[in-house]
């Protein structure tokens, strides 16, 4: 599938891609923060893939050798096999820093570690080892609760120190030490650290590469090793780069960026290569952000994906580790694969339609796919920001949801936050009184949950051929349950939208009639105020620049409503409502602000 030329996304709002700057011309934004000169040269709008230019390996000098340029996961992994070069290709024993299992994985990696090493074989870190029971808990299913009883046995007999172990299934609270979602709870427990190598045996285990690491996922086989050696051999991976600039819009979240590149570069487009994520966009993510975009690099084939560390990380990390590290980053000369640019700015939320990741269509695509329940929830979308943004969807329409809408918060702190934090401009209301007010079902125990499907008594598993909009981030069929489910991946704003209608929905249709504290003071000021000499033409124009849009938007306005005839320069009746009534015209047409 050529997913570069895919039709369902609007040329004009679709991301573009150039080669660097020395091929003669570079990618534009209209972004107010950075500016970059445009390029006479005429550049298509179909999507492409640039191979960035090969630059000669330099010789040694008489004095001795160059050191070669390096991305970020050349250099962790360089310094963890303790070499100062390796290029894309090569294979090193590289030293791990944490190794995290849980109850699906754990006891098949415990066996081949036991079988190779000795049935009373000693791991060879007890205290770099995090095992975290979090697939398959709130179930009757036999055969699942062995699962943890065999990782609790081992953490015993090992004398390991970070088993968040869970005994009563009848409420999480009773255990203290339960947190929940491995990949969430790695983060706030402090396990994950700039510069450093994390292995799991998971495939989103590649989410911790949001704290600037090295972090991917493998099979029992490698994890019983491990457990053992201390080291693994790993292939370096060459790098794709992914640079996102512009100012990211209200209504759009990470999962949308992922899904934007995802939907390009297809389901093997980043298949055993390094992701790596940068740009004023980026940078303006939160930890939580940045960590569902690395997330669903597996998605992509990537073996990880990482997102340089900066202030925003190490504010993360202040209260969460003691244990020192040391951030890298990849050199200004590094060797990337390839070069793919976005302009954020002009991205529309998306949908994954069934049954890939990388089946992507803009959500107001798909406004007649009528759906029967949906699902907040995941390592990829159960996070407190998650439902913060779905809680602010729900508080912005004062609507009830129209179809079965399951909440299942990833961990015990997101719990905690849901029921405790009051959201942004609710007057104090928490996301718990939000979703009970909104009509959603009571938010779940945290674990994996529905996510990949699970003993049939898991909460909300599709046990019936419906339509599900989720947060989660696979959509193959039998993913969550039923082969013949259908899943569209979505972010937590469309998720909660999609809730409101009972239909894949575009959540700008509830998010733009929201306003900030200051935007609201001065829609109420103009709509109050009597300029004297002004037309509402004027006024409407004074008030978008007030709002924030763009000159060239308001420009493209300007000529949008002289062809439309509106005629709002002759109208001195009732100026108000023809200025409110341009405004709300001019929101359909460009989106809201």
């Amino acid at each position: 599938m050529n997913s570069m030329a895919s039709s369902t996304i609007a040329p004009n709002l679709a991301s573009f891609i150039a080669n660097k700057k020395d091929l003669g011309f570079t990618a534009f934004s209209t972004s107010s923060q950075f500016s970059i000169p445009k390029c006479n040269r005429r550049i298509s709008k179909k999507i492409c893939s640039v191979m960035a230019p090969q630059q000669s390996e330099r010789r040694p000098s008489t004095t001795g050798s160059v050191k070669t340029a390096m991305t970020m996961t050349e250099k962790i992994l360089a310094r963890a096999s303790e070499k100062t070069q390796l290029s894309p290709g090569e294979n090193s024993w590289v030293n791990i820093d944490i190794l995290m299992t849980h109850d699906v994985c754990g006891p098949g990696s415990f066996g081949i570690f036991k079988k190779e090493f000795g049935q009373n074989a000693k791991v060879w870190d007890r205290e770099k080892i995090v095992i975290i029971p979090d697939h398959y808990i709130f179930t009757s299913d036999e055969r699942a609760n062995r699962n943890v009883d065999i990782l609790r046995d081992f953490c015993r007999e090992q004398n390991i120190k970070y088993f968040y172990d869970i005994k009563d299934l009848s409420d999480f609270k009773a255990n203290p030490d339960y947190k929940g979602v491995c990949h969430i709870a790695l983060a706030q427990e402090g396990h994950c650290r700039p510069g450093e190598v994390l292995l799991g045996t998971d495939s989103h285990t590649c989410t911790a590469g949001a704290f600037g690491q090295f972090a991917t996922g493998i099979g029992n086989t490698d994890a019983g090793f491990v457990l053992g050696a201390g080291k693994l051999l790993l292939k370096v991976p060459p790098t794709l780069r992914f640079v996102m600039d512009g100012e990211m819009p209200n209504y759009l979240l990470a999962k949308d960026l992922i899904l934007q590149i995802i939907g390009e570069i297809s389901v093997s487009g980043a298949t055993y290569k390094s992701m790596e994520f940068v740009g004023t966009t980026v940078e303006s993510l939160t930890m939580e952000e940045r960590m569902t975009l690395c997330n669903m690099v597996v998605e992509a084939g990537g073996k990880n994906g990482v997102v340089p560390a900066d202030s925003t990380t190490f504010k993360y990390l202040e209260d969460k580790t003691s244990v020192a590290y040391e951030p890298v980053y990849s050199d200004e000369q590094a060797r990337f694969l390839s070069e793919y640019r976005f302009d954020v700015s002009k991205l529309e939320p998306l949908v994954a339609k069934p049954h890939s990741p990388d089946n992507r269509a803009l959500a107001r695509e798909c406004k007649d796919v009528k759906i029967d329940r949906v699902y907040i929830g995941s390592c990829t979308g159960g996070k407190t920001e998650d439902f913060m943004a779905a809680a602010k969807v729900f508080l912005a329409s004062g609507k009830k949801v129209k179809v079965p809408t399951f909440l299942v918060p990833a961990t015990q702190k997101v719990w905690m936050d849901v029921y405790g934090l009051p959201v942004p401009g609710s007057g104090g209301k928490t996301c718990s009184q939000i979703f009970e007010e909104a009509g959603c079902d009571t938010p779940a125990s945290p674990n994996c949950g529905a996510c990949l499907g699970g003993p049939k008594d898991t909460y909300a598993r599709m046990n019936e051929p419906t339509v599900c909009v989720s947060t989660t981030n696979r959509n193959f069929p039998g993913r969550m349950g039923h082969k013949e489910g259908q899943i569209y991946l979505a972010s937590p704003y469309t998720a909660a939208a999609s809730a409101l209608t009972g239909y894949v929905t575009d959540p700008r249709e509830f998010l733009q009639k929201t306003l900030d504290p200051a935007s609201q003071a001065a829609k109420q000021w103009f709509c109050e105020s009597d300029i004297d000499g002004c037309s509402p033409y004027e006024k409407l124009f004074t008030y978008m620049g007030l709002m924030g849009f763009s000159r060239n938007t308001i420009i493209e306005s300007d000529k949008i409503l002289s062809q439309a005839s509106w005629g709002l320069t002759n109208q001195r009746a009732e100026p108000h409502h023809s200025f409110l009534g341009a405004y709300d015209h001019i929101l359909e047409l460009n989106g809201p602000v």
